[in-house]
């Protein structure tokens, strides 16, 4: 069996897939408290930048993969109307349903549905958008995964990830002390839960950077590739369209 990343240590890869499984059940009940306290409430900047980038329009059909707790996907039904599609997808159960519950909450009803990104039970040409936000660097094979994006996107249909990535040299060592110790004590005060976001710190650190990131999306299939750096680079939006 093949070795991954699970943060710093290396395990097998099925064993990897059960140990994030585990990471998320467990911070589902308090993903958006933590996210609005990690992010100082910046995650949600993040996300209306890629809502902005994405241009979605009214009749789109859009893809949230790893959608979470459904931020992206309640946006993109607003903009994509009574004749457009989001479809709402995580491999994560619980996280699903807990973004299944706040979109009812919002009165949006959207298709939704437990699914691994690297077998993406869509057919291809499906989608004019692709979304994963904070979901790429938990995946066990990066590059099956985009190359599935790039299969159920339409011609000309667009790619956008959001994910952690390397920040700018002079934040490194503010940002890793931060990382590394109020990240943890974080999680254990709020979600009752330290190793998560333990793994959390080290599981950006082992995620592709700006320009390796670029050069998968490529590889991926991607025609035209960029990204924009946000906040110093502690997250990084880019962007693939399918040519």
């Amino acid at each position: 069996m093949s070795k991954t990343h699970f943060g710093f240590e290396s395990v097998d890869e099925r064993e990897k897939a059960k140990r994030v499984r585990g990471v998320f059940d467990s911070v589902a009940p308090k993903y958006d408290v933590m996210n609005d306290l990690m992010s100082m409430g910046l995650h949600r900047a993040w996300k209306a930048f890629t809502m902005l980038v994405a241009n979605a329009r009214p009749g789109d059909r859009v893809l949230d993969i790893a959608g979470g707790t459904g931020d992206l996907a309640l946006a993109f039904a607003r903009k994509v109307g009574t004749t457009g599609m989001v479809v709402h997808t995580d491999i994560n159960e619980a996280m699903l349903r807990t973004g299944r519950d706040r979109l009812l909450d919002a009165g949006v009803v959207l298709p939704t549905l437990v699914c691994d990104a690297e077998k993406l039970p869509f057919a291809s040409g499906s989608f004019d958008t692709v979304t994963v936000a904070f979901g790429l660097r938990n995946m066990t094979h990066k590059d099956e995964a985009l190359a599935e994006m790039n299969r159920v996107l339409k011609a000309g249909g667009k790619l956008l990830v959001l994910e952690f990535s390397k920040v700018a040299q002079p934040l490194s060592k503010v940002y890793d002390w931060y990382s590394f110790n109020v990240l943890p004590q974080l999680g254990r005060l709020v979600a009752g839960d330290a190793a998560s976001y333990k793994y959390l710190a080290e599981s950006i650190r082992v995620h592709p950077g700006q320009e390796e990131l670029k050069s998968m999306m490529k590889k991926g299939g991607f025609g035209h590739v960029d990204f924009h750096n946000l906040t110093g680079g502690v997250v990084a939006l880019h962007v693939g369209i399918k040519c």
